[in-house]
This record gives structure tokens, sequence and C-alpha cells, in this order.
């Protein structure tokens, strides 16, 4: 799906940075300016620093100790003419103005304040210090100031304001065209190399970006390819951010993708499950409902026998019918794990003794010899009821694949740091391709005869020992038999101290 431009990264960002360069050149300009105008202000009370004694002396102002009125008169009418850039006022000691070379209709203050010419009599190089400017209440200006008639004995000032109204008149006149042109280009030029300079950068930025939403796009609309697992599946990740981010969506994607597939595993073998169910209760019902219908209806023609048999029969098919409604109970259980094993020590050897003579009847009944062949005095640690059930299983299923005349061999010993219990048969065995499937819940080799059972046996084995933290596992080869191996961990020894105490 394709945004609009306006609301994509890259032109918000476009947006950011063209809005940033304008308040930055702002800034710029106007700090320019007052650095200017502070510049410009320090140069001239600088190089005019000594102009007001310079006037006193040259000027004659001073005759006998005292001010030279007419002398200060033709001084003010002078400057007013040939240099209206200056403003000269003459103060008394409490900074009042007593004359002064400007336009009366122009001045507002009639007294200066004496601070600042105290601060740049006492530091003359102190530039630059602003004082009041009298033709304004809060306006200030650098100036020169000197005492009069002489230093030893002031009577007064000679105020000399440096940047007069016709200083600021002509300046400004300058200023607004000049600096205007200056700063204006200046601003242009900045901000059309930053903007280009920053649309490359955040072009080359979000191109990335723009590639990894792509693949999130297409990944939603399931075009994009599973991503390798290899790749997604490194921890080690070179480049930055985005370098980072694209790692983790590949491993997002890999997991997304597998538990997509495991769902659609998950919802075969449940389809499976369900239909295997829906045939294993239809056969013992449909036998129930035959045999129980023919009862009904040749009631009187039946003998005594006959009828017993049928009924024995109906009666084996419901036990046959509860065992696997149990098992599936039981599996169900397992599977969502509300049946949780109690670990204890215990001798799987006494275990297994007890086992074998609960199935010697049976296994006697079709031929079939169990023998013990090694028991080793191990301890383990797990469930007693839950190993028996595994065992339970796993002899049952042996005796059942048995031929007449054959032997089913047992052994308890200790493996890979655990108790490894084997139950190998003489049957027929089992074909390489059905391997994998044996625990697999209702699966039946092609061929095979279930022999009344529902195929759920091995399956709630294998349940209950990943339960007890430990796994079963088969080997066998067509006409060798099968080999079954169920691993439990040791008990450690202090397990075993606390079960003495």
């Amino acid at each position: 799906m394709t945004r609009p431009l306006f609301q994509t990264l890259y032109a918000r960002l476009a947006l950011g940075l063209f809005l940033l360069l304008v308040v930055v050149g702002g800034l710029f300009t106007a700090l320019s300016l007052y650095s200017v105008r502070e510049y410009s202000a320090a140069v001239n009370q600088a190089l005019n620093r000594d102009l007001a004694s310079h006037l006193v002396s040259d000027r004659n102002l001073v005759a006998d100790g005292k001010i030279n009125r007419s002398e200060l008169k033709r001084l003010f009418d002078l400057y007013m003419n040939i240099n209206p850039s200056i403003e000269i006022y003459l103060l008394d000691q409490d900074g009042r103005i007593l004359s002064y070379s400007a336009d009366p209709a122009k001045i507002k203050r009639k007294h200066v304040s004496l601070a600042p010419i105290h601060r740049l009599l006492n530091n003359p190089s102190a530039y630059p210090i602003q004082g009041d400017d009298p033709r304004s209440h809060d306006r200030h200006k650098v100036f020169s100031v000197t005492p009069v008639p002489s230093e030893e004995q002031p009577t007064g000032y000679l105020y000399v304001v440096l940047r007069g109204e016709e200083y600021d008149f002509a300046e400004s006149m300058v200023h607004s065209d000049r600096l205007l042109r200056m700063g204006g280009g200046a601003l242009a030029i900045s901000l059309i190399v930053g903007l280009l300079a920053g649309l490359v950068f955040f072009r080359l930025l979000t191109r990335r970006l723009s590639r990894l939403t792509a693949r999130v796009e297409a990944f939603e609309a399931g075009e994009e390819d599973t991503p390798d697992k290899n790749v997604a599946n490194k921890t080690g990740v070179p480049g930055d951010d985005l370098d980072y981010l694209a790692a983790r969506f590949d491993q997002m994607a890999a997991r997304i993708a597998g538990q997509l597939e495991l769902l659609k595993d998950k919802d075969h073998q449940r389809r499976q499950l369900v239909a295997q169910v829906s045939h294993d209760l239809r056969t013992p019902l449909a036998s129930i409902q035959g045999y129980l219908e023919t009862l009904g209806m040749k009631q009187q023609e039946l003998n005594p026998a006959e009828r017993r048999r049928f009924l024995n029969v109906a009666l084996a098919e419901t036990l046959r019918l509860s065992k696997l409604v149990d098992e599936l109970f039981e599996l169900a259980a397992l599977d969502a794990r509300e049946r949780q094993p109690l670990a204890e020590p215990f001798m799987p050897a006494e275990l297994l003794h007890d086992i074998v003579q609960k199935h010697r009847p049976k296994a006697e009944q079709v031929g079939v010899a169990l023998r013990i062949i090694d028991a080793q005095p191990v301890m383990a640690l797990a469930d007693i009821a839950m190993t028996e059930r595994v065992l339970d299983n796993l002899i049952g299923n042996a005796v059942d694949h048995s031929t007449k005349g054959a032997e089913v061999k047992l052994s308890v010993a200790t493996d890979s740091g655990g108790v490894e219990i084997c139950v190998l048969d003489s049957g027929a065995g089992i074909a390489p391709k059905d391997i994998d499937h044996v625990f697999d819940p209702f699966y039946q080799a092609p061929g095979a005869s279930r022999n009344g059972h529902a195929g759920l046996g091995l399956a709630i084995a294998r349940r209950m020992a990943e339960l007890q933290h430990g796994c079963v596992s088969v080997e066998s080869h067509p006409g060798a038999g099968a080999k079954f191996r169920f691993w439990l961990p040791l008990a450690n020894s202090e397990t075993k101290e606390s079960t003495a105490l």
C-alpha cells in the first residue's frame, strides 16, 4: 500500500529540517546584527574615547579655570552643522543637562545617570559602556566624557554622545538595505545548501527504512518469502540500529513462519485425531449395536450359549470403548499438563520385578516369556505411578507384538547420568519409514493389526516420560524386533540422604 508523500518519514524529516534551518538562520541573523552593532559601538567608543577632552583643549573651552560659554556655544553650532553624528552636552556634577548641541524639541531627559560616566572615567579601556541618551527615556548609547573645567576641580562634565540621532537615521537607512540584502542572501544560501545536504542524508537514512517497511508490508500481505533461518538466528548484528532492526525483523518473521507451520501441522494432526477417534469409537459402538439388535430380534431363536456369547462380545466391546475413552482423557490431561508428576527417589529394578509379575499371566496365555536379564540396583528420581504406567504400556506393547514362543527381555542399567530401562521384543520389527511415527496418537503402520488397541499407549508413555524430565526412544529393524529405551534422571546423593532420614 502506497502512502501519500507528506505522510512518509522522509517528508516529515525534510519539513522538520527546513523549519529548523529557518529558525537557526533567523537566530543567526539576529545574533549577527546584534554582534555587529555591539562591535561597531565598541570600536566607535575606543576610537573616540578622548574626543571630549580634545574638544576642551582644542576649542579653548576653559579659560582661567572657568568654562568659556561663548566658545562652548560656537562649538555646539559648529558640530550641529559639520558633524551631526555626535551630540554634545554640558552636565553639572549631579548629571543635570545645562546646555547641548541638539534640537531642544527632541530632548526628553533633563538628567543623565552618572554611574556609566564614573565607570568610564575610572576604567577608560572598559568598553563598550553605554550611557543615557537625552533624546529618549529608555535608550542608551556609547559616549565620551571629560570633567570640566579640569579633573582636579570639576564643576561638571562635557558629555559627548557618539551616535546621535543623525547617525542612527543614516545607519538605519544603510542597514535596512545593505544588511537586509547581505543577511537575506547569506540566509538563503545557507538554507538551500543545508536543506539539500539534509535531504540527501535523510534519503540515505530512510531508504533502508523504506525497504524494511516494504518487507513488513509484504510479509503482512503474505508475499514475503520465509526468512533465512541461518540469518535470522544470528545473535551478533553488525551495523547501526536499522541493521539491528532488520535482523530482529528477520528473527521475528522466522519465528512467526515457524509457528504458522507448527499450527498447520497441529491442525492437520487434530483433523487426523478427530477422524481416527471417530473411527475407533464407531467400530465398538457398531459392534455393540449389532450384537444387541441381533440379540433383541432373535432372542427366542438363540440358545442360552449363543445369547451368552453375544452378551460377552458386547461386554468386551464396551470395555474396549471404555478403555479408549479413558486413554483419550488421560492423553488430553497430559497434553494440557493438568497432571503433574510427584518425583521421589525409588529403585526401578524393584518396580520392574513387580510389573513383570503383573504381566506374566497374560504373556503366558499367548506363549510369550518375560525375562529380566539385568537389574542394577540404582536409584531414579521420578513419579512411581507414572513410571509404572509407562512400563505397563511398553511391556504390554511388546507382548502384543511378539509371536508365540518368543521372549521379551528387560533390563535396568545406568546410562548418560540416568537410569535406562530397556524392553526388547522379538516381533516383526518396525519399518524405517514408520519409526518416527510410532509415538503419534492413533498411528498404525500399513498392514499392521491393532489387536484391540487404539494406538494411544506409546503416545501416553512418551508424554509421561517427558513430564518427568525423561524420554522414550525406539530402535528397530524389520524382522529383528524392537528395542524401547526408557530413560529417567538419577537420584542424587542429597535426595537419597533426605529420603533415608
